[in-house]
């Protein structure tokens, strides 16, 4: 049976429903598994994979449609946009930013009718608890405890033509990651299950050098180094154990069926292995947490990504709008550093 008469058979209204919904599972799994097509020679594998990829779709899809709205990411904006203000230290810094992005280039230089580009803008946030100077009354003083927030390594990645195909690049993306967790699970186990079986054949030598010190012209005349009291039993209990866990090992990755499950397991995680978090803070515009108490200050959204990984990366992030009219021509950037040498 298909996977299209599957869908049919089972309904898909999670994943949006007749024809359309299973053609969009269809399509993430042919993509999921073309990181290791020979998954697809897996018994039944688009079926096994269906229900927990139209889940994964479904909340994926839920997390973009939820992502803040887009910024424009100019330096004439630094000033108004609060967002964007928080973000980069100078006016400056946003301009050379965008003029640095390779990717923004290439999409501009792809799409000569686009006057404009939607993009991910990807950073670095560090919170920094300090102490810095507050006026209290008549009275300024240095030992003010403060929370700051900088951010550093721009990156603009991810460029489309609308915001409409920037969301679903990002679900793509996003379920991208679900299969390079998978791969990366299957490939640990295999690489364990390796490791144990170069540990057993070296274990097996040592075995054996053990059990012939007992033997030969050593045994004769003496000067032969007599095992340990206990050591031969000591080696054999340890590859015994090591022999049962490699077992263990190839019964959960020996065959591509129990690859797939591996797969299959990691895109039933998806609520633990993608997250973006949200936080809105008020700061000031010396980028200072602000509290209730405090007087002025911005309203600031900040989101970040989690990336699955050991250990796990995190990313401030926004959706951003940037004009053609803001990348400068490399001839004028050329000309422009020549000023200053």
């Amino acid at each position: 049976m298909g996977i299209s008469r599957w869908f049919r058979r089972r309904g898909t209204e999670a994943s949006g429903g007749g024809a359309r919904g299973g053609r969009d599972v269809e399509d993430t799994i042919e993509r999921m598994t073309a990181l290791n097509p020979r998954l697809r020679l897996a018994t039944r594998y688009q079926q096994r994979l269906a229900p927990d990829t139209a889940a994964a779709l479904e909340y994926v899809r839920g997390l973009v449609a939820q992502l803040p709205a887009v910024h424009e990411a100019c330096a004439a904006d630094w000033s108004t946009d609060a967002c964007i203000h928080a973000c980069f230290a100078t006016a400056d810094d946003v301009s050379r930013a965008l003029n640095g992005a390779a990717t923004l280039r290439k999409f501009f230089d792809n799409n000569l009718a686009a006057d404009e580009a939607y993009a991910v803008l990807g950073m670095t946030m560090v919170e920094r608890h300090t102490l810095g100077v507050a006026t209290e009354g008549d009275t300024v003083r240095s030992d003010v405890p403060q929370t700051t927030f900088s951010f550093s390594d721009h990156q603009l990645t991810m460029c489309e033509p609308t915001e409409a195909a920037l969301r679903e690049e990002i679900v793509r993306r996003m379920l991208d990651q679900l299969a390079i967790q998978g791969m990366a699970r299957i490939a640990s186990r295999l690489t364990k299950r390796d490791a144990l079986k170069q540990e057993i054949a070296l274990l097996k030598t040592r075995q054996r050098l053990l059990e012939s010190q007992g033997k030969g012209m050593g045994a004769v005349v003496g000067g032969a180094v007599e095992p340990a009291i206990g050591e031969v039993a000591k080696l054999d209990a340890e590859i015994a154990r090591n022999d049962a866990e490699l077992a263990k090992l190839s019964e959960a990755t020996g065959t591509l069926d129990r690859q797939l499950d591996i797969l299959i397991k990691v895109i039933g995680d998806v609520r633990q292995l993608l997250r973006v978090d949200y936080r809105h803070v008020r700061l000031s515009r010396m980028n200072v947490l602000l509290t209730n108490d405090d007087v002025g200050g911005d309203d600031v959204e900040l989101s970040s990504a989690t990336i699955p990984g050991d250990p796990p990366l995190v990313r401030a992030f926004m959706l951003v709008r940037v004009k053609r009219s803001a990348i400068v021509p490399v001839r004028n950037m050329l000309d422009e550093a020549e000023r200053f040498l």
